[in-house]
Parts: C-alpha cells; sequence; structure tokens
C-alpha cells in the first residue's frame, strides 16, 4: 500500500490561506466580540466524520473559517474587555507561523541550539526588566498556570525537605488568581496547609494579618515556607506591597513568588515601572507574554533570582538522553521544567521585540492605562453609576446602583446588563464579584482601541442599564 503524501499543499492554495488569515487579522474589529455556537451550528459541527479518503483543503479551510471559528470570543477584538484579553499582534502569529513551519524541539540545545539562544536571550531582558541579576534564569512555558506550577515546584524542594513537606504552609490573598492554589495542590500541599489571607481596602494582601497567620502557624510547630504575592490581581488589577512583603520573607527565610501574569509586562514601560518596586527581591516570578505583550496563546514565562533552582528540581539524566548533555553555555531547556518536549515559545515573542522595539511595546503597554481612564471619566459623566474600583492597571471595576434598590436587586440588574452587553456584540463586557456584590468589569490593554471605543461602550452600557429598569 502506499502511503499517503502528508504535504499535500501546493504553494498558490498556501499564499491563498495565507492572504485569508491576513484579511481575517485585519477585519476583527468589524466583527461581533461573541459568537455563541447556538443549537444547529453545535449539530452541524457535531455531524462531520472523519473522513477515510480525505477532501480538498480548500474545502475544508472554507468550512473551518465559516463553521467553526467564528462562534468564540474575539479576545484580539479592540472592544473585547472580558477576562484578561490578548490583543494580538500580527507579528506574533506570523511569529507562530514560522515557529511552526520549521517545528524545532526546544528541549535541548543538540535540537534547538538557535532558538535556544533566543530563549536565553529573552529570559535576560525580561529578567533585567524586574530588576532581576545576570545570574538568574528562567524559561518559557505554556502560560501563568504553568509559570506558577514550576515556581512554586522549586519553591518546595528548596524550602522543605521531603520529611517536612507535610508541615509547609503556604500564604496568599483571597484575590491571588485560581491557578496558584491549584498548583499547591499539585505538588501535595492540602488545602489545610494552604492559608487565604484578607485583603486591604484597595484588594492588596493585608500584610499585618500574613505576619500574623505565619506567627500564628511557626507557634504551631508548622514550616511557613511561601507567600504567593500578586503583581496585577485579575478582578481590580492591585499590585501588593512587594518591598514589604520582601522585608517580612526576608526577616522569616520564606521564599517569595509574585504571580506576575499580568502586571509584571508593565516593567517595560518606563513611566509605569516603579509601580512594581520590590519585585526584584522576589525568588520568582510569573509572566504571561500572551496577556500584556501581544502575543498569541501559549507563551508564558517563569523567572528566577537564582538560576540554579530550576535544575535543581527539574534535571534529569536518564540513558536515553545523554548524547544531548552539554556544558552551561549550552542550554538543555527540558532541564528546567516538567516538559521533555518543548516548542520554542520564544521566537515569536523575539519577532515582536526586534520589530516593534522595547520602546514600541512600553508605549503600548502605557495605552492600557489610559483606555481605562477614559473609561472611568466617562462613568463619571452619568448618573446612578459607582466606581467600585478606580483605574488602575487598565482595570476598572463600576455598578450601576440606581437609588431605591437592594444589594440584591442590583446584583441582579448589572448580570443583565452584562448579557445585554454580550448580546448586542459591540463590546465585551463581563461581570465579577467584589465584597460578595455582583459588579462590572473592563480590563482595557488593546493598543488599537481608543477614546471613542471606551466612551461609546460605558455609553451603550448606560442605555442597557436605564432599559433594564423599564
Amino acid at each position: 500500500m502506499t502511503p499517503p503524501n502528508i504535504a499535500r499543499v501546493d504553494d498558490a492554495t498556501l499564499s491563498s490561506i495565507v492572504d485569508r488569515l491576513a484579511s481575517l487579522h485585519r477585519s476583527v474589529a468589524r466583527e461581533p466580540v461573541v459568537q455563541v455556537a447556538d443549537a444547529d451550528a453545535i449539530a452541524r459541527l457535531l455531524s462531520i466524520e472523519i473522513p477515510a479518503t480525505g477532501r480538498p483543503l480548500s474545502d475544508v479551510v472554507d468550512e473551518m473559517l465559516k463553521d467553526i471559528y467564528p462562534f468564540r470570543m474575539r479576545m484580539d477584538h479592540p472592544r473585547c474587555f472580558a477576562f484578561v484579553p490578548s490583543p494580538v499582534s500580527a507579528l506574533s502569529w506570523l511569529g507562530d507561523l514560522l515557529t511552526a513551519v520549521h517545528n524545532p524541539h526546544a528541549g535541548s540545545w543538540l535540537q534547538s541550539s538557535g532558538p535556544s539562544c533566543v530563549e536565553r536571550k529573552l529570559i535576560e531582558w525580561l529578567g533585567g526588566k524586574i530588576g532581576y541579576p545576570a545570574n538568574a534564569g528562567g524559561l518559557f512555558v505554556s502560560g501563568g498556570s504553568m509559570a506558577n506550577l514550576v515556581a512554586l515546584t522549586a519553591a518546595r524542594d528548596h524550602m522543605l525537605d521531603v520529611h517536612s513537606r507535610h508541615q509547609g504552609v503556604a500564604y496568599l490573598s483571597e484575590q491571588t488568581h485560581s491557578s496558584v492554589a491549584k498548583g499547591l495542590r499539585i505538588i501535595g500541599l492540602t488545602d489545610g496547609q494552604i492559608r487565604r489571607v484578607a485583603t486591604d481596602s484597595r484588594y492588596r494582601l493585608d500584610v499585618g494579618q500574613l505576619a500574623t497567620a505565619i506567627a500564628a502557624d511557626l507557634a504551631n510547630g508548622l514550616k511557613p515556607f511561601v507567600v504567593v504575592a500578586s503583581a496585577g490581581t485579575t478582578n481590580t488589577g492591585s499590585i501588593d506591597q512587594l518591598d514589604t512583603i520582601a522585608e517580612l520573607c526576608a526577616s522569616q527565610r520564606l521564599w517569595m513568588h509574585v504571580d506576575g501574569a499580568y502586571g509584571a509586562s508593565i516593567s517595560v514601560s518606563p513611566r509605569h515601572r516603579d509601580l512594581l518596586d520590590g519585585i526584584e527581591r522576589a525568588d520568582s516570578v510569573s509572566w504571561d507574554a500572551h496577556k500584556w505583550l501581544f502575543q498569541t496563546y501559549g507563551c508564558g514565562m517563569v523567572l528566577m533570582r537564582n538560576g540554579h533552582h530550576l535544575s535543581d528540581t527539574f534535571h534529569a539524566n536518564p540513558e536515553y538522553l545523554r548524547d544531548a548533555q552539554t556544558n552551561e553555555d549550552q542550554i538543555n531547556y527540558w532541564d528546567f521544567g516538567q516538559e521533555l518536549t518543548r516548542p520554542a515559545r520564544a521566537l515569536k515573542l523575539w519577532l515582536t521585540l526586534q520589530v516593534l522595539g522595547a520602546d514600541g511595546v512600553g508605549a503600548a503597554v502605557a495605552h492600557g492605562f489610559q483606555l481605562a481612564q477614559w473609561a472611568e471619566d466617562e462613568l463619571e459623566r452619568h448618573a446612578d453609576w459607582q466606581i467600585v474600583t478606580p483605574a488602575q492597571l487598565a482595570i476598572v471595576n463600576f455598578r450601576y446602583a440606581p437609588a431605591g434598590r437592594t444589594d440584591e436587586e442590583l446584583d441582579v440588574l448589572n448580570r443583565a446588563i452584562s448579557r445585554r452587553a454580550i448580546a448586542e456584540g459591540f463590546a465585551g463586557v463581563l461581570t465579577t464579584q467584589l465584597k460578595g456584590r455582583t459588579v462590572l468589569r473592563i480590563c482595557s490593554i488593546h493598543p488599537a482601541a481608543e477614546e471613542g471605543d471606551m466612551r461609546g461602550t460605558i455609553q451603550r452600557l448606560d442605555t442597557y442599564a436605564r432599559q433594564a429598569r423599564l
């Protein structure tokens, strides 16, 4: 039996597909922010079987562009303000394409010395942005969840011996990203070993209560070993008091990890870098390039102030890898994390930074601050709107709160406003919970968004709110 030709793509068809993708990228702002598959679309997609003999490429691509990709939230839409959006630069997906074509295995120097050089240089540059010394280290991972897991694993191994792990205690705030608690459970901690410390009026980890919790655990014979601070919480964009937390960790000999998946990117904006003062004292930092560095998904980083901590935890030397062993200048990144097979995640960020320059990316980050301030200013021009948390790190939380309604009624009303916004498709604005109340939230980090987008979104929300009251 003759094997199939797996490279059955002619140049003209390939070129046509790339042109179509570029056109789709340029037109994203004209599309609705969200399209959810209805019953007919779901049934149609689930009815498509895997064919025995194959189909023409152009037909399959047409089907995917028509029936699959439209049904999503367009996280790269200029008015997608839900979750933490991913306003992707075309340079990033071009970097994805270049990397996919070459398909480097970024585990060892032998397999990918070129991509490994780029990863090393970017880790040095990113570490320098947050103030790490020259001997710092790190690696690219799939995202903040994996970065937190890698860092917490290294913290466990460095701070606790195997016999005392059941006594280890970790500290985080009630606003810390859920991936941190998930990661702590994966590395063996129970819920009884995870302390969720209250936050202050600015939704920052309360350092006084943190110190009290640590002292109580020490008095009970437990072994506090890690404090997780946040540099840009998902709900409010709050940055914990990093310098103060670093002082406490130093005095108690605790590992300090900073979840900077969202907010670490402000280190590339000279106007805002001082907001992160103290992050350079952390033992480890997580950082997502697919958030505020404008990359496609699957581009996160974990940075370590002491670069040896990762290899101390993750290095393995099975017999089938020994031919790929190297010296210190030739890094095998599979020794720095749990992945043996690794895609070359760093190359698309390298391409973006080389073309735009650090100043260009920094200016794009700074623009997000301005967008949220425009939204806040527009809210102040309309009656019955309450600003719950002021604009910070491109995030603002607010609530429609006309007099004469109970908190429960206002919760229902604000959820209805969000549902109307999603159904209309002009802007993606979802809700979250702060102090037990439902609030609307905007996270505005798209460089192509303009003042009119922000004011127009608030004006539409105000219209939805008043119609919902009728």
